[in-house]
């Protein structure tokens, strides 16, 4: 791609290439930049006219190359190749992307494209003077920070700004192109993405192209592209993890990757413009479905309301159709226990059946209906472009209290597991905002606590199980947000970088693709109950069953010795017994763990798991156990990557640490302040 060649060639002479869309002023800024120091001709092998000119600047010769005007860089027409190969061939050493500063929207897709390819951008935001008469006001200062590209303002017709893009355009050859730039195009699409970009790496017929940008062209069936790659040895293999791809994208989200891709494009360059443009509403403007939905999700005053009401709208269908479902699956299960008891001859092997496999396991499986059900709604909201719309709300709010509003990215991640949320944490440029990030984002409620919440709500607070368990999930939220304004004023100050916002446009879900959704997030918490839990169960059938002549899963046992150790810390919290402190450590290895102990130690018996903890815990008890859970110590898999991403133990220390202790006071809280109102 694009060389820093300014700096090879000292910058006595620059090649700048002039891009923009048809009657964005480019021709006006051409002649501007070249005076009488043009001439025309055709580009090699074509017929399009070629205008190409000199401007001296000081000792410094400016060859300037008008590109035929284009909306993109697709190459489906002749004018997009000839642009396109240009720019790619590496002879720019920078590209003026002339932009219609009145029509933001339509003008920037080219620049996205620009970028996209890795070229070396400054920005003319040309009709400067036609903007300000539409009331049209842009953050310059904005723009340039969130696309990392210098922006300028400039008057093509009266040549105005001219002599100010020009030392932006010297200035920016000399360094080279900047920061990589991408656009995430969601969760469907970007495995498949870094899967065919690590494919590529090598490719001697596209060694010299970006391997992102050559990945997402052949999944948009870029046929310049394709046809690279076919004169490569690769060609087979790559093209079949291609169509792979493409496959999976189109089944999941109904579009084919090139639609999709576009929707994310200008979902971008919505988040810009919302970010760095205001205008003046006249009754003659003219608003898109979208826009007219976003005037009120994403309104000041109705956005966080709208949210809220959402997310509690969510946990009460979850729970009005899981729990009865539920109540079926744990039937199933005690007489599975039961049967494989009686059945097994052998006293001890069928105690590790049924005691063992069967109770933990299965005290985890029961929980199957509400968490496929939340993640449908979940996915619903995703597929049909509100979930975007929520976390812009909260990088508003997220802005005024000095944090980054991406960091809101990472925490919704949080929803279903903290691991991949906070690998998320990688897209935050600046270490400070991403460290922050880090640490507060396993405050959010990952599924895995989900099955401790069910259990105890469906026990003690059947009829209010969404409103109890929409606490916790808020009480996450908040207490991350908390965390971060504390560790941002007093651990890492400074100031918080820019940030745009993607608003894809509103689709309506299909069925399909929530579906799948649904699945491979629910499959993968079974595969879990199957592989980590089951694992974790015998581990700790044999703590409950030893040393040889206790009681099983007594006091006596060695699982009752390790959590009587830990019982006294936990009193004044309200479940100061040796159980509540034994399914706690064990909740370390994975939250799920923490029912799978109750599930040993109470056995399902006859009643279910359900009936002893009725017997052994209080609703207020319950629920200060139950913020213990949402807020102490990661799990083994967070924990993990939280040392791999900060690279330092230190930081992953102070992560436990921190949760435990905050954890603990939380827990207090609520036990000792509703025991002071009469609760206890």
């Amino acid at each position: 791609m694009m060389q820093a060649s300014g700096t090879a060639k000292a910058l006595k002479e620059i090649t700048v290439g002039l891009a923009g869309n048809p009657n964005s002023g480019k021709t006006s800024m051409f002649n501007n930049l070249t005076g009488a120091r043009q001439h025309v001709g055709n580009w090699p092998g074509v017929t399009i006219e070629k205008k190409e000119g000199r401007h001296i600047r000081d000792d410094l010769v400016i060859r300037v190359v008008d590109l035929p005007g284009t909306y993109s860089l697709g190459a489906f027409s002749e004018d997009e190749a000839v642009a396109r190969n240009y720019i790619l061939s590496g002879e720019p050493d920078l590209v003026i992307n002339i932009v219609d500063a009145s029509n933001l929207e339509r003008n920037l897709y080219l620049t996205v494209q620009l970028m996209e390819m890795g070229a070396n951008v400054v920005i003319a935001l040309n009709m400067f003077d036609e903007a300000e008469k539409k009331q049209i006001r842009i953050d310059l200062e904005a723009m340039a920070g969130i696309l990392g590209v210098p922006v300028v303002p400039t008057v093509a017709v009266r040549n105005k700004g001219t002599s100010e893009l020009v030392a932006a355009a010297v200035s920016a050859a000399g360094k080279g192109p900047g920061r990589a730039f991408t656009i995430d195009y969601g969760k469907e699409a970007e495995p498949g993405i870094a899967k065919l970009e690590a494919a590529l790496t090598g490719v001697e017929t596209v060694r010299h192209l970006p391997a992102r940008w050559v990945a997402v062209k052949l999944l948009e069936g870029d046929e310049g592209i394709y046809g690279r790659v076919m004169q490569s040895p690769e060609a087979g293999e790559i093209i079949k993890l291609r169509d792979e791809v493409a496959a999976h994208i189109e089944s999941v989200t109904g579009l084919d990757p090139e639609s999709l891709f576009a929707d994310r494009r200008y979902g971008f360059i919505g988040g810009l413009i919302r970010e760095t443009v205001t205008r003046k509403s006249t009754a003659e403007d003219r608003l898109s479905a979208s826009d007219r939905i976003d005037r009120v999700v994403t309104n000041r005053l109705l956005g966080m309301p709208i949210f809220f009401l959402s997310m509690f709208a969510v946990f009460q269908f979850t729970f009005a159709l899981g729990g009865p479902l539920s109540g079926y699956v744990d039937e199933f299960f005690v007489w599975l226990g039961e049967g494989a008891g009686a059945l097994i001859a052998n006293e001890l092997i069928a105690s590790l059946v049924a005691d063992g496999i069967i109770a933990g396991v299965g005290a985890v499986l029961v929980f199957i209906p509400p968490i496929f059900l939340i993640f449908f709604a979940i996915s619903l909201l995703e597929d049909s472009g509100y979930m975007a719309r929520a976390a812009y709300v909260m990088d508003r709010f997220m802005h005024r209290l000095g944090l980054h509003g991406k960091s809101f990215i990472p925490l919704l991640i949080g929803f279903g597991c903290n691991v991949p949320a906070i690998m998320a944490c990688r897209t935050l440029e600046n270490r400070r905002d991403r460290m922050i990030t880090i640490l507060i984002t396993p405050l959010m409620s990952c599924a895995a606590r989900l099955p401790i919440y069910v259990l105890f709500v469906g026990v003690f607070f059947a009829a209010y199980q969404g409103l109890i368990i929409f606490s916790l999930y808020l009480l996450g939220i908040v207490l991350a947000i908390v965390m971060g304004v504390l560790f941002k004023r007093f651990l890492f100050k400074g100031e918080v970088s820019p940030f745009v916002m993607e608003l894809p446009p509103y689709r309506v879900p299909t069925l399909k693709g929530v579906l799948i959704h649904m699945w491979e997030r629910g499959w993968a918490f079974i595969k879990r109950a199957g592989t980590i839990i089951f694992s974790v169960v015998i581990v700790i059938w044999v703590l409950a069953s030893l040393p040889a002549g206790v009681e099983f899963a007594g006091r006596e046992s060695y699982l009752g010795a390790i959590g009587g150790f830990l019982a006294p810390v936990f009193a004044p919290l309200g479940f100061g017994t040796w159980e509540a402190a034994a399914a706690l450590i064990f909740g370390l290895l994975a939250k799920e763990v923490v029912v799978s102990t109750f599930g040993v130690v109470y056995g399902i018996g006859e009643e279910g798991l359900a009936a002893a903890v009725q017997t052994y815990w209080t609703p207020l008890s319950a629920y200060a156990f139950m913020v213990m859970s949402l807020i102490y110590i990661p799990c083994a898999a967070t924990i993990a990557t939280i040392k791999r991403e900060t690279n330092s133990w230190r930081w992953t220390g102070f992560a436990v640490a921190y949760s435990l202790v905050l954890g603990w006071i939380m827990a207090f809280l609520v036990y000792q302040g509703g025991r002071l109102f009469g609760l206890g």
